[in-house]
């Protein structure tokens, strides 16, 4: 039997605990320790943020991402990805460490390839989002908004604007 998302009613497979299709909480109960986590929603409008005071563009090279926690725990950190490949999860040895329930081991790994960065969800439970839209493998443009469970990074390419 499938599990139907209240949002969108797209059927996702029985043991999802977020539709696949939008990211609506679909699963879990009250013995779920995420049940009580509540999606983190920024107030400020994804199309026109003021963020440039977070990324420190001038402490990083000129061509080198960047990744700043605006939004969750760890708010402020910031991350180079300074790397071909750059994990991200809740493993001790990922390259950036997110101790959460909402973050799966390995959760995403951000790749880096003539100038162009790209997020991969590797397996996660709960999705990894570009922007509010689930994505499996996508670019980041400067001035996205990476969502790993409860954590909202912004990407800026490094003090390119």
């Amino acid at each position: 039997m499938d599990r139907v998302c209240p949002a969108c009613n797209h059927r996702n497979d029985l043991g999802a605990n977020f539709c696949s299709s939008c990211g609506e909480r679909i699963g879990g109960g009250p013995d779920d320790p995420t049940a009580a986590i509540p999606v983190i929603e920024s107030e400020e409008h994804p199309d026109q943020p003021d963020t440039d005071h977070l990324a420190d563009r001038e402490v990083f090279g000129e061509a080198i991402g960047i990744l700043v926690v605006d939004d969750g725990p760890k708010s402020g950190s910031r991350y180079a990805l300074d790397t071909d490949i750059v994990t991200a999860g809740r493993h001790p040895e990922s390259d950036i460490f997110l101790d959460d329930v909402t973050v799966s081991r390995r959760h995403v790994e951000i790749s880096s390839a003539d100038g162009v960065y790209r997020a991969k969800d590797v397996g996660s439970l709960n999705g990894t989002y570009i922007n509010k839209q689930l994505i499996e493998d996508a670019e980041l443009v400067d001035g996205d908004e990476l969502q790993i469970g409860r954590f909202k990074l912004l990407f800026f390419h490094g003090t390119q604007s």
